[in-house]
């Protein structure tokens, strides 16, 4: 696959919400600058000082130059889940039905739910309130209410239309009910210098600059797969915070203490189920169940 866009390449501009402005100077503060082609691992998509929200990668196909694939039961978020393989990961042990989820994601329709854990429960409003609902981005259901409606799930390509190479794919979700943006990121398999293997790259494009999980995959003996964002130090599989720094360079911070861990399984019906657990300080503050179901008419095409 080409590279991602470089973060630094859009350069920053106004600074944007006071909130947004504290939180980047705390990346600055606690976190290191780098030239981005020293840090290849931590290149993506950029957002502007005004939000994200349903159409961001529309605007950087535009502004880039490329065309916006959308749908089509090949529109997978990793082409070929192979490419995770490593000495410990046998990628081939994977299910086969966790595999074509992975490689053809739009053929599936998504449900979520959602539940803060104890004392959480009010971060995750106020989350809410000063960042994800202004922003469009990271609109973590706050009731089961939130998907009462159910979630949007589209997948799309953004293609140079020179060469017909993918240069970036993203996974866009919404709550039916509120219309609010529940994950917009984009998708695709790295290494980073802390860890031997690939690992699962997501990147969230957040104002001027963005948040990137690593995540490393496991296999179990049920073919179940598990891929999970920690490690001890920056250079590990986990997650980090990135501002735009211009000139080609990033501010980044690791934030060892954010962790989470997603277990997609195979389902009795056709599909699969996914556990996605995040904690802070080793304390569990959001569990999330999605169950994705592939479309009648896609399971007929994928056995013929």
């Amino acid at each position: 696959m080409p590279p991602l866009p470089l973060s630094a390449s859009r350069p920053a501009s106004a600074r944007g919400e006071f909130s947004d402005w504290t939180t980047q100077l705390w990346v600055k503060v606690t976190g290191r600058r780098f030239p981005l082609d020293q840090v290849p691992w931590l290149a993506g998509p950029v957002g502007n000082p005004a939000g994200i929200g349903s159409g961001y990668f529309d605007e950087l196909a535009g502004a880039e130059g490329w065309t916006v694939r959308r749908g089509g039961p090949a529109c997978g978020l990793l082409p070929d889940f192979g490419a995770l393989a490593g000495p410990t990961f046998p990628a081939a042990r994977v299910h086969r039905a966790v595999t074509d989820f992975y490689e053809r994601t739009s053929a599936y329709d998504l449900e979520a739910w959602s539940e803060w854990c104890g004392l959480f429960r009010p971060f995750g409003a106020l989350l809410a309130i000063m960042f994800s609902r202004r922003l469009q981005q990271l609109n973590v259901p706050l009731s089961p209410l939130d998907t009462s409606l159910g979630t949007t799930s589209e997948v799309l390509q953004l293609v140079d239309p020179d060469t017909g190479a993918v240069r970036l794919t993203a996974w866009v979700r919404h709550l039916r009910r509120t219309g609010h943006v529940l994950y917009a990121g984009s998708y695709s398999v790295c290494r980073v210098p802390g860890y031997p293997e690939p690992c699962v790259k997501v990147v969230f494009p957040l104002p001027n600059g963005n948040a990137i999980v690593l995540m490393r995959p496991e296999v179990d003996d049920q073919g179940a797969l598990t891929v999970t964002s920690a490690g001890r130090r920056f250079g590990d599989p986990g997650f980090y915070f990135t501002v735009s720094a211009g000139s080609g360079d990033i501010w980044a911070r690791y934030v060892r203490s954010l962790r989470e861990s997603i277990r997609v399984y195979p389902d009795v019906d056709a599909g699969v189920r996914a556990d996605h657990v995040l904690s802070l300080w080793g304390a569990t503050f959001l569990r999330l169940h999605y169950r994705l179901r592939q479309r009648p008419e896609e399971a007929r095409g994928a056995g013929r």
